[in-house]
């Protein structure tokens, strides 16, 4: 089995993906890998779907006492481990200073943003994340990402930017105010429950979508209650 292979089964174990990866150019600004020297390679680590739903929910319960951002907590436990097994560095996108993790996904995957913001997938749609990296001090042999058609470019409706009540989502971008003020407000229950409503119209990716419960969760650490 080959290296990668290797580190995809171990996150396989927790419902993750390995998500593709890339070698740092020479000279190219990369954070540091495990001895504190410029990366030479990244690989990342997401899901598809909320395959790691039931994985995280075992970790919760096993660990009452973690009450702030328990899913950021378990991806670091999880990836963290995974990084020491095989001599990598783990970062997360949450960490400060935040590092580039969009433009990493786009680099090593080949997707483009959707007009939520969120990065379109052929297969997953809108319903896939990233969770971590593993940065590593050597390069390692990753096949280059493939072109992909962007499923936003064939779609005409743009039914994405029609289903909010706010208007949160437009071409200028996200009002994040409009949107959490909707949500905590008396009409947001529906969002709060059933997650973002401009993120369900997009008809791609319905396979991965994720259940209520797990949008609901989601929604609950935008908006807390103020």
């Amino acid at each position: 089995m080959t290296y990668d292979g290797l580190i995809a089964d171990a996150l396989a174990a927790h419902g993750l993906l390995l998500r593709g990866g890339f070698n740092f150019s020479v000279g190219e600004d990369a954070p540091p890998g495990p001895e504190g020297r410029p990366a030479r390679a990244v690989l990342l680590v997401g899901q598809a779907g909320a395959e790691p739903w039931p994985h995280f929910l075992r970790w919760r319960q096993a660990r009452p006492e973690i009450r702030e951002n328990p899913l950021d907590s378990w991806s670091r436990e999880v990836i963290g481990d995974v990084a020491g097994r095989f001599g990598a560095r783990a970062v997360s996108p949450n960490d400060r200073p935040f590092l580039p993790f969009q433009q990493w996904a786009m680099r090593a995957e080949g997707l483009k943003p959707s007009p939520l913001g969120i990065l379109m997938h052929p297969e997953y749609g809108l319903w896939h994340a990233y969770r971590g990296a593993l940065l590593f001090d050597h390069e390692i042999p990753i096949r280059q990402a493939e072109k992909l058609i962007h499923l936003c470019d064939l779609c005409i409706g743009k039914p994405c930017l029609k289903a909010c009540p706010a208007n949160a989502y437009s071409p200028a971008g996200f009002d994040y105010a409009a949107c959490l003020a909707h949500v905590r407000g008396a009409q947001g229950e529906r969002c709060m429950t059933g997650g973002c409503l401009d993120r369900n119209a997009c008809p791609h990716g319905l396979a991965y979508r994720y259940p209520a419960e797990v949008q609901a969760f989601h929604m609950a650490a935008f908006a807390p209650p103020a």
